[in-house]
């Protein structure tokens, strides 16, 4: 019976997401699905309404550009979201990769899971 706290490697990877360390993979311009725990929300002032968020999963980081109209529609999971899946087109620059965001999921409530008690092993404690 393991009663510790979930270590962050057994965490359930939000459904269809790459990880962060084969975006090499796919070609340049590629449809990808990213998802990770945001780091960092940067809205430059000389970036014209682009917000720029880094993503970070178990095995690496995932930059995503958030153009002003995709921020309009996704504003409440860009804001606070703090676990986001985005979907988006994979651009790689300079051997840097960014994935253009064209739907940005708050899937924040997974990470609420992981406060939750373990429910099985939980009777198991009452008996003894």
């Amino acid at each position: 019976m393991n009663l510790s706290p979930p270590h962050p490697e057994d965490w359930i990877r939000p459904p269809a997401a790459l990880p962060h360390c084969r975006l090499d993979e796919p070609p340049n311009g590629a449809r990808v699905v990213v998802a990770g725990l945001v780091l960092v929300r940067q809205r430059p002032g000389t970036a014209k309404g682009v917000i720029f968020i880094t993503l970070e999963d178990e095995t690496g980081v995932a930059n995503v550009i958030v153009w002003r109209a995709m921020y309009e529609k996704f504003r409440r999971a860009v804001i606070s979201g703090r676990l986001l899946r985005v979907s988006g087109k994979l651009q790689r620059e300079n051997g840097v990769a960014h994935v253009i965001a064209d739907r940005i999921e708050d899937m924040s409530y997974l990470l609420d899971e992981l406060l939750k008690p373990a429910q099985q092993g939980t009777s198991e404690l009452q008996n003894t």
